[in-house]
């Protein structure tokens, strides 16, 4: 038993060789193509942040209450999201929350304008989503701290490699939501489109994507959700947010930074979830 084991501690798989050896070659030959989609990013990012930072605090809460009323028609989810906001001012946080909803939509952006089309093949092409499955569970799975790394190597450190962990970590809910949504279409209304003469593309957009649509938004909102899960995992690259007062209350052991940050980020996810709730109107 010890010869096995000794041969096979003697012979290790070089699994983190493997995987050294293909970021430097990355690093090496394609640091054109992640320059180009670190700007981008930044871009993004830097847009979606002066758009929540132009207006004025109160002039936010109005709008935000206001997109919530046309949203969800309930006058308690709308003063749910008025109290909300209003304690993130007066705890002093409110910048931080920019920044954290900036990086949410812009994992938002990127997830959605992936994930859609991505699961709308992989339920038209099964065999396709029978390989990808495997590779789903693990960008789940794996611990969020190992995207760090190559998002350290490839993007350096700032706002754009927290980014490019959060996706990593979220897009597998889109892609299987709108999975879901696509390969749940009754046959009978596919085969009825078929009957009136439509084209797949018709199919598709008449048929398909409004059927699906709520298991759409529903991979919408887990977005949203996991996204805000990350802000501290991102604060540890450099990225701004309600992450970086966590980070800093850990590193001085600060219970009352620590649990007034934290409680910011649970008010915050509350107050997205109810605004984008799907099928729930209350008055």
């Amino acid at each position: 038993m010890d010869k096995i084991t000794a041969l096979l501690t003697d012979t290790k798989i070089p699994v983190g060789r493997t995987a050294k050896a293909i970021f430097d070659w990355l690093k090496d030959n394609a640091s054109v193509i992640f320059d180009a989609i670190s700007k981008l990013l930044e871009g993004l990012i830097n847009g979606i942040l002066n758009i929540l930072e132009f207006p004025h605090p109160l002039v936010f809460t109005l709008l935000a209450v206001a997109l919530t009323w046309a949203l969800q028609r309930s006058w308690k989810t709308c003063l749910l999201v008025l109290l909300s906001l209003l304690f993130i001012l007066n705890q002093g946080y409110w910048d931080e929350t920019m920044q954290s909803l900036t990086l949410v939509l812009s994992a938002c952006v990127v997830c959605m304008a992936v994930g859609v089309p991505i699961g709308i093949a992989a339920a038209h092409r099964p065999r396709l989503y029978a390989w990808m499955r495997p590779v789903l569970d693990l960008m789940q799975t794996l611990p969020t701290f190992v995207y760090l790394i190559p998002a350290i190597v490839f993007f350096g450190i700032g706002m754009v490699p927290g980014l490019i962990a959060t996706v990593i970590f979220v897009l597998p809910a889109p892609i299987r939501l709108t999975h879901l949504g696509i390969s749940s279409t009754p046959q009978a209304l596919v085969e009825a489109g078929i009957a009136f003469g439509a084209t797949p593309r018709q199919l598709l957009w008449k048929v398909e994507l409004p059927c699906a649509a709520p298991q759409i938004m529903a991979g919408l909102n887990q977005t949203i959700m996991l996204s805000l899960s990350m802000v501290v995992i991102a604060a540890l690259v450099g990225a701004s947010g309600l992450g970086v007062p966590v980070v800093r209350a850990l590193n001085s052991v600060n219970t009352a930074l620590g649990f007034e940050s934290g409680f910011i980020i649970v008010v915050v996810a509350i107050m997205l979830d109810r605004m984008l709730r799907v099928g729930k109107h209350n008055d």
